[in-house]
Order: structure tokens, then C-alpha cells, then sequence
């Protein structure tokens, strides 16, 4: 399906964006752990959604080269937030796992995000935190597509 914008459609995508990215650089800075990158968390991320995938997956999914995505990895087990084990179908391979540290980690910063997020919805009436619920799916399938 082909949109079709008019000046209308390209002032709410340029305010989406703006907004997106304001609100994105916010919660940022609402770290648990400072001394991992915003792509470290979002490996870790990767992995809880998913589960174990291989780097080679990994990387894949958070779209950058192979190579970086070693030393991501490699970091990350050196912190120990994640592990790495045998592929169960191909023994050249290693998955990688998050641990139990990471689990709570990401937890505890979900927990500060969302305390974030909820102190700002305070600031909206009833009627833009319905339309902001509505708009939560549709923004989740945008962020993946």
C-alpha cells in the first residue's frame, strides 16, 4: 500500500518525527546503567523479545554489520549481561544469551522509563491520553516495519 501525502500529511509526519525523536533523547537519559551505549541496551532488548539468536541474527535485527555486532556481544558477556552457547542445530555456531543480571537490569530500567513516561502523561487531559492509548499499537507496528 502506497500513502499518499497532501501538506497536511507532511506537517503530522515532520511533528511525528520531531516528537519521536525529542521523546526518544528524553527517555535516553533515563538510564539504569550508564556504562552501556544505547546499542547495548538495545541488543539486550532484542534478546528479551527474542530470545537467543546468533550475532549473525543480532545483527540483522539491529542493522548493523556483523563485525560491530561481535564486539557488541563481546562486551556484553565481558559485563556479564549475556553468554554464549552452542547453536543446537550447527556446532560452528554460538548463541547468544542474556542473564539473569540482564533480565533485572532491563527490568529495573523499564520500571524507570515507564515511572518517566507516566509522570509526563500527567501533564495531558483525558482526552489526549485516550488518543495516545489508541496511537500506542499503531506506533509499536511502526517501529517494527
Amino acid at each position: 500500500m502506497s500513502v499518499q501525502t497532501d501538506g497536511d500529511d507532511e506537517a503530522a509526519v515532520n511533528a511525528l518525527r520531531s516528537a519521536v525523536m525529542r521523546l526518544s533523547r528524553r527517555l535516553k537519559h533515563q538510564r539504569v546503567d550508564e556504562s552501556l551505549s544505547p546499542t547495548e541496551m538495545s541488543v539486550l532488548g532484542t534478546l528479551a523479545r527474542c530470545g537467543t539468536a546468533t550475532p549473525g541474527e543480532l545483527a540483522r535485527k539491529e542493522h548493523v554489520q556483523p563485525p560491530s555486532m561481535t564486539r557488541i556481544v563481546a562486551l556484553l558477556e565481558s559485563k556479564g549481561l549475556v553468554s554464549l552457547e552452542p547453536h543446537p542445530e550447527d556446532r560452528r555456531q554460538k548463541v547468544v544469551k542474556q542473564t539473569e543480571r540482564a533480565e533485572a537490569m532491563l527490568e529495573e530500567s523499564r520500571r524507570k522509563r515507564n515511572a518517566f513516561l507516566t509522570s509526563l502523561a500527567q501533564g495531558l487531559d483525558e482526552d489526549e491520553w485516550a488518543k495516545l492509548r489508541e496511537a500506542a499499537p499503531v506506533l509499536e507496528k511502526l517501529a517494527h516495519l
